[in-house]
């Protein structure tokens, strides 16, 4: 654990609809003013100069889809609790708005990528690792609902896609960062996978300011109440 700093950075990290972004929302609610949210899907590298009908046929699923000097920097900034700048990403057009968004980091900060753990340098930077493991039925139906409501993409599309480049690239990049988990939350999460977060998190509170150790047992029994119903949809 990386107790030099004055942030403490919190990896969440799983396939493509396993609810890392939902179990981002929910830690947020847990935390409040202590926590801040950041994803490495804000990186991905811009495609503007690409024709459209090229940008989706490319795999945003490897590593070098993203944009690493800007997510590394971006990491080491709120590592060290200076404000930083996020770039704004369209997936409908798969690329970069005009202009980034603020971020003043908290003591902690929330980063979910699907890649996070792959590139040694950045996994260093992360106090605690959380690994979501989730079956592929299911991540591909959370994927599908959000991509047909969110990014106006056709069920086809996204069951396409899915097949043909997210479920491959996951079994090559993203199942082997399991290895580097602190905790792993296996669908549907149980108990005591939700009481080592909690004993993990809990550490990492304290580290930044005092609690009394009366909040322990309230702290433990809301984060069990948060993720013991987990059917997150992304």
């Amino acid at each position: 654990m990386n107790t030099t700093t004055s942030n403490h950075l919190v990896a969440i990290v799983g396939g493509s609809g396993s609810g890392k972004g939902w179990l981002a929302e929910r830690l947020g609610r847990l935390l409040g003013e202590q926590a801040c949210h950041l994803s490495l899907d804000s990186f991905y590298r811009d495609r503007s100069h690409l024709a459209h009908r090229l940008r989706g046929r490319l795999n945003f699923d490897t590593p070098g889809a993203i944009d690493w000097t800007g997510a590394e920097q971006a990491l080491r900034d709120c590592q060290a609790g200076r404000d930083t700048r996020v770039p704004r990403y369209d997936f409908t057009t798969h690329s970069r708005m005009d202009a980034d968004v603020p971020l003043q980091p908290r003591p902690l900060v929330l980063v979910d990528g699907h890649l996070l753990l792959v590139r040694a340098a950045v996994r260093r930077l992360f106090d605690l690792k959380i690994y979501l493991d989730c079956p592929p039925g299911v991540r591909l139906r959370r994927r599908m609902n959000r991509d047909v409501v969110e990014r106006g993409r056709s069920r086809a599309e996204a069951r396409r896609q899915f097949r043909s480049t997210v479920a491959p690239m996951h079994a090559r990049y993203v199942e082997s960062q399991q290895r580097w988990a602190d905790v792993v939350l296996s669908h549907p999460f149980r108990k005591p996978d939700i009481l080592a977060l909690a004993d993990r998190l809990w550490v990492l509170l304290t580290a930044a300011s005092p609690l009394q150790t009366w909040m322990r047992i309230p702290f433990n029994s809301e984060l069990l109440t948060l993720l013991e119903c987990n059917d997150p949809i992304s």
